[in-house]
């Protein structure tokens, strides 16, 4: 598997203390950078792409995966939740706002034979 794509994304909750709402904003938000026309132009079909996810949070334990997974429309997803994100307090409010980040890979299984890059400059 070649790794084809990456996006990264942000996502907050700011007053819910949701760290999978935070999750899965920043899922949309990267997938809300890409517009992969990859696959229908060179006929690959994206159930064969395997889409690995990285979520960032302070409180990884808090995100349910499988809401996080159900926001990606292709693929075959993977994801993991790490420490990392931002938990913003506001202590005169008594509130925490959720920054969660996310990386959205995309992989698939290509024959490296069949591509060759360019040596001419185009101008």
């Amino acid at each position: 598997m070649k790794r084809l794509i990456l996006e990264m994304g942000t996502g907050n909750d700011l007053y819910g203390k949701d760290y999978t709402k935070a999750a899965c904003r920043a899922v949309q938000d990267a997938l809300h950078h890409s517009s992969i026309t990859l696959f229908r132009s060179l006929g690959y079909d994206h159930r064969d792409m395997l889409v690995r996810v990285t979520i960032g949070v302070q409180a990884p334990e808090f995100v349910d995966i499988d809401r996080v997974r159900a926001e990606l429309p292709r693929g075959a997803p993977e994801v993991r939740v790490v420490k990392g994100g931002l938990d913003s307090r506001d202590l005169e409010n008594d509130n925490v706002s959720v920054i969660a980040t996310a990386a959205v890979e995309a992989f698939l299984d290509i024959n490296t034979g069949d591509w060759q890059l360019s040596t001419t400059a185009r101008s």
